[in-house]
């Protein structure tokens, strides 16, 4: 009669044991990315303002260390607007971060929603 207490016979691969250290280290060598429900938001934005002829084109950069969302009036120059994540300043200043063509940063905050409210037009009183 055979012993199967240790349960290893038989194949089953979900006994396998994987270091917390070496998943740590597989999940910060990932670049930084917006998830689904941040580039929803962020395209809302972006076709919003290509009916409104006001953006062409933009470029989406994932890097080690931040996320970019770059909007263009052409393709040939620099982006008009930065919409940038980086989970690095989340607990202080903010993840998300608008920035302008010149590099002033525009709005901050800890949610997307509120920093994209940056380009929400208001309404101005006209004197006649």
């Amino acid at each position: 009669m055979a012993d199967h207490g240790s349960g290893t016979e038989d194949g089953d691969a979900s006994a396998i044991l994987i270091p917390l250290h070496e998943a740590r280290r597989e999940r910060l060598d990932q670049p930084v990315r917006f998830d689904r429900r941040e580039l929803d938001q962020i395209l809302r934005l972006y076709g919003r303002m290509v009916a409104a002829n006001e953006w062409r084109d933009y470029a989406i950069d994932h890097l080690t260390d931040r996320a970019v969302f770059s909007v263009f009036r052409r393709t040939s120059e620099v982006p008009l607007f930065q919409i940038v994540k980086d989970p690095k300043l989340a607990r202080r200043q903010g993840a998300f971060t608008v920035i302008a063509a010149g590099g002033r940063i525009l709005k901050r905050g800890q949610e997307l929603g509120r920093v994209l409210g940056v380009f929400d037009r208001r309404l101005k009183l006209v004197e006649a």
